[in-house]
Order: structure tokens, then sequence, then C-alpha cells
């Protein structure tokens, strides 16, 4: 029944990336389920000489660079660490950069050419999950492996790519039961951008909503990289919601909050719950913008642990005081660490044998000690909700326990197959009308 109800699920999955971006087959399966896809593929990795390439794919330019840019410092950091301390197996690493440019079609075009033209044994990065659908063909083609840093929507498991960032029941339900605990909301109005994630995220929390009477009064998407507001933040603004759900992307959200504080909305009055918002995203929307306004993340530069106090210092030691450490940023970092330990474990960096030795592998992380689970290659997380404070930060206000990754919603009797279909049907077909009206 298990298998069932997951797959009925992906094929929503699969009708929602049609809706709003470059849909490509074979996402979304479990791991194991599409081993075929790229068991015939032939590494060429090179192991002959005493380095060891692994690529970097992030937008240093276009709309999502606000976010990635940082996610590629980060990168570079973990990548120093490992080889001060001698590296994997042996081999020192060899960074391969490639710009994704915010555009899907580059995602799957650079990416291909990591792994066919540059031989990387591994590849690091992507933000959206439209990057991440771009891309999820052309690893399981080449039988590559992707490391994939952002929280995202769920309903996929790849035996190519490993989730680092955190699935459903690991950011976006938690942060609905606390609107819900803590806030009391009776209503919702529910703002994203027109993509793969924020409109799976909101079939999701239609259905979360049913189950709970909560109303969710509207829900308005606009392209990545939209700047204009204006429609959008008045129809918010006169729904009289208890709370917006944010999930606008990229720099979107600085037009967004900016048209959000000119009507005189506040945190106080109608709060904003937004996931994908972290200190980076601050501090380029502005503190002022955003105080007192919730996030939802399993990690904050504020937490209080010996792995995060070293994490940041040596961050802003090698970036700049000035800087700040953000969710996805750690999960990218955990990600080199997590894939170096495979790797030591196997004694090999084929992928198949990186794969076996996969489940319950660790890392102590800055936000706690992560665990990944071998069936969905995904991690373990701690939910943390965070209040944006005036000097950009966030301060944790609400902890959960740490949570096994649930990405297809298997243990949530709320989280119905045919409902979700029926969404996602509905999605496809206003997106089209949408892109046909432009």
């Amino acid at each position: 029944m298990r298998e069932k109800r997951s797959h009925s699920r992906l094929k929503a999955y699969a009708a929602l990336g049609a809706a709003g971006t470059l849909l490509l087959s074979a996402c979304g399966a479990r791991a194991g389920d599409d081993a075929e896809n790229g068991a015939a593929a032939e590494s060429c990795v090179d192991t002959d000489g005493d380095t060891i390439k692994i690529g970097f794919i992030n937008s240093l330019s276009g709309t999502m660079a606000i976010s990635e840019t940082t996610v590629n410092d980060v990168l570079h950091l973990a990548a120093d660490q490992i080889n001060e301390d001698g590296g994997v197996l042996g081999y020192e690493l060899e960074i391969v950069e490639e710009d994704g440019q915010s555009d899907p079609a580059t995602f799957s075009e650079r990416s291909d050419a990591l792994l066919n033209q540059e031989c990387v044994a591994a590849v690091f990065g992507g933000w959206t999950s439209a990057s991440r659908q771009a891309m999820l063909p052309v690893f399981e083609g080449n039988n590559g492996l992707l490391f994939y840093p952002t929280q995202y929507e769920g309903l996929e498991a790849s035996e190519n790519i490993f989730y680092s960032g955190a699935t459903t029941n690991q950011q976006i339900i938690p942060a609905l039961e606390y609107l819900l605990e803590e806030e009391e909301i009776e209503s919702m109005y529910l703002v994203g951008s027109d993509y793969v994630f924020p409109r799976t995220a909101n079939m999701i929390i239609q259905q979360w909503a049913d189950e709970n009477d909560v109303e969710i009064l509207g829900e308005d998407y606009t392209p990545l990289g939209s700047t204009d507001f204006t429609t959008i933040a008045n129809q918010v603004a006169s729904s009289d919601a208890d709370a917006v759900f944010n999930t606008l992307n990229g720099d979107s959200n600085v037009a967004f909050f900016n048209q959000y504080n000119d009507l005189g909305l506040s945190a106080e009055e109608m709060p904003v719950m937004s996931v994908s918002i972290a200190e980076e995203e601050v501090d380029g929307i502005g503190a002022s913008n955003l105080e007192g306004q919730l996030t939802s993340w399993n990690y904050y530069q504020t937490l209080d642990n010996p792995e995060n106090e070293e994490f940041v210092s040596a961050f802003q030691d090698a970036y700049g005081d000035d800087r700040v450490t953000s969710d996805v940023m750690q999960s990218s970092y955990n990600s080199l660490f997590l894939w170096a330990a495979m790797a030591e474990e196997a004694g090999s960096f084929d992928v198949d044998e990186i794969r076996d030795v996969a489940d319950g592998t660790s890392f102590d992380a800055p936000e706690g000690t992560v665990t990944i689970d071998g069936e969905t290659q995904h991690v373990t997380k701690t939910p943390r909700i965070g209040v944006i404070n005036s000097e950009g930060l966030i301060d944790a206000v609400w902890e959960g326990e740490l949570t096994d990754p649930d990405p297809f919603l298997d243990t949530y009797e709320w989280a119905d197959d045919e409902e979700a279909a029926e969404f996602a049907e509905e999605a496809e077909e206003d997106a089209d009308a949408d892109t046909e009206d432009e």
C-alpha cells in the first residue's frame, strides 16, 4: 500500500512540474526504482593522479544569485577544510565550477558537462526544484551523484540524488502546526513563485488546511524574478487573513515585502511565515522590512552549539565578519562532508559503492547531527521556527524533535492521493492558461 500511495502522489508532482518549468521524465521515483536508468553508464572519473574532481553548480547570476552565491562560498569552505585534513581517500579535491544562471535548462546542460566532459566524482548544488528536476535525468542517465541542499516540496526520491535539505514533514508541516497552535490561526493567504516547489507545497498546505479547518482565503503565484506585487499585496491586505504562507523565492521577496509594508501590514497584524527567506535573504531585503516575521528552517546562525560556533567563525574568517550563515548554506556544507564520509567508508568514488554504504552515515553538523536514510537518501532534521530580529539574524522560538524524512508523507492520513492528482491537473491548466495570456 505504501508504494502505491507514493507513486500516485508522484504523478501529481509530475503534473505540477509541467505546469511551471522544464519537466523531464524519470523524476520522483523512490531510490532503487529506476536503477536501470544509470546502471549501464560508465564513469570517466580519473583517479590516476593526486586529485579528484568534484563539481559545484550554483546560480552566480540571475534572480537566484541572491541566495546561491553564498552557497558557492560555503562549498569552497568545506572543500578547503577537507583538503587541509588530507582530502578524501588521500586525494585532494579539485573544484570545477559552473554557473546555472537561474535557468533550469542551463543547469541541465552544465551538469551534463560536469559529468561527461569534466568527469567529476560528484556534483553539489542547485536551489530551485526546477533546477533539480532539470538535472535529475542527467544524473540518472549517467549514474552520477547530485547532492541537493535546499529544502523542497518532497514527493521525490532518486538513487542519484542525496537530499541534504528538509523535505515537507521537516519544514512545511511544522510551520503549519506552529501557526495553528501558537498563532491560533483560522485562515491563511498563500503567496508563491510560479514553479514546482510553491505549487506542490501549496497542494499539501491545502490538504492540511482541510484537515485542520483552516480556511485558505487566497492563492497567488508570480513568475520567478517578478517585482510587481501591487495587486497581490492589495489582495492579501483585503483578505483579512490571520497569516500569510510565503513560498516566494529569490529577489521577488524584496518587492513583496516592500509592498506589504507600504500597505501598513505588520507581523503583529498579519504575520508572514516564509520558507525560503534565511539570513542571507534578510540582508538583501532589509531587516527593517522583516523584523518580527516568521521563518521555518532547521538551522539558524544564532544556534548555540560548538559545531555551529566553529562553522560561523570559519566562514566569517574566510569571507568577512559581516557575512551571515543560513540553512541552505549549512546543508550544502554538510553534504560535502557526508559525501566524503561515504567515500571513505566505501573506499571508493564509485557511485554504486557509495550508495551501498549511505544508510546511517552521520555528520555532526552545525544544526545538530544529521543522518542519511538509505531508503530515500534524505537526512534527519530538527524543525525550528524563527523570528527575524532587528539585526537581521533569526532567533529560534520553537524547536521540534529530530525528525526522520518522510518525503512521500506516508505517515499522514490526510495526504490524499486522488485529491493531490486533481489539484495538480488544475494547477497545470492554470499555468498553461497564464502562459497563453502572456
